[in-house]
């Protein structure tokens, strides 16, 4: 049975978790990003959590990094939905390939657990996104998936530039037609250290910036009578 109540998302991105952080924001071991991002997702009584790319800074993380993220993870409380990014692809070396990331019954990994979507039938709602498998150029919203559930909302990690501008950073580009191309009820963008809404606004296309510098997760709440609502809310850091 669909439940038509409210579902709310709790969306961040480039978290950069690291074994030896180049700042002393993310904490002594690296892991802080993440566990505020997961504690602003009990806060704010968060259906899912979407981390979209870059929630390590490498795939270069030693067993103990992963380990505590693992921790992290599983007791989320809630399902967790993960893009990799650019700086940690699916490689063989992948953080989500070690240390039993992958198994773990409530983190749905894009790429990895998920070829390209992962579908909740309890909301009516299928969350899909391309995944970084590498460090060579790709397009993020690429094949858009037709929509064959109530809500749709769409991850994309990479660059947005508007259509006609010459490109500042030529890879992983997003642009407005390929945004609208989309059909999103939201789309969770990440790649960027500050938050932005971008697009034309046929979409709702937002970057939520990374915690220690946007101190803000962005909430989304898709309502039951059909209007989307977002709103950028402070963590403590």
């Amino acid at each position: 049975m669909t439940d038509h109540s409210d579902i709310v998302l709790v969306h961040s991105s480039d978290l950069h978790v690291d074994s030896d952080p180049a700042e002393p924001t993310y904490g002594d071991d690296g892991t802080t990003g993440l566990r505020i991002v997961l504690e602003a997702g009990k806060a704010h009584n968060a259906t899912y959590v979407l981390l979209v790319g870059d929630i390590f800074d490498n795939n270069r993380q030693p067993a103990s990094i992963i380990a505590q993220s693992v921790d992290m993870l599983a007791n989320a409380g809630r399902p967790v939905i993960i893009l990799p990014g650019n700086h940690d692809p699916i490689t063989k070396d992948s953080v989500y390939l070690r240390g039993g990331m992958n198994e773990l019954p409530n983190v749905h990994i894009i790429g990895v657990t998920h070829e390209q979507a992962v579908h909740f039938p309890h909301h009516d709602l299928e969350i899909w996104g391309h995944a970084h498998v590498d460090y060579s150029n790709m397009v993020p919203l690429r094949t858009p998936r037709p929509r064959s559930t109530r809500w749709q909302v769409a991850l994309a990690h990479g660059h947005y530039e508007e259509d006609g501008a010459i490109p500042l950073r030529p890879s992983w580009l997003i642009s407005d037609a390929e945004i609208d191309a989309t059909g999103a009820d939201y789309l969770a963008l990440g790649h960027w250290n500050r938050p932005a809404q971008v697009g034309t606004g046929a979409v709702p296309a937002y970057y939520s910036g990374s915690p220690d510098l946007a101190k803000t997760v962005n909430v989304i709440r898709l309502t039951g009578n059909g209007t989307v609502r977002v709103t950028r809310e402070p963590v403590t850091w």
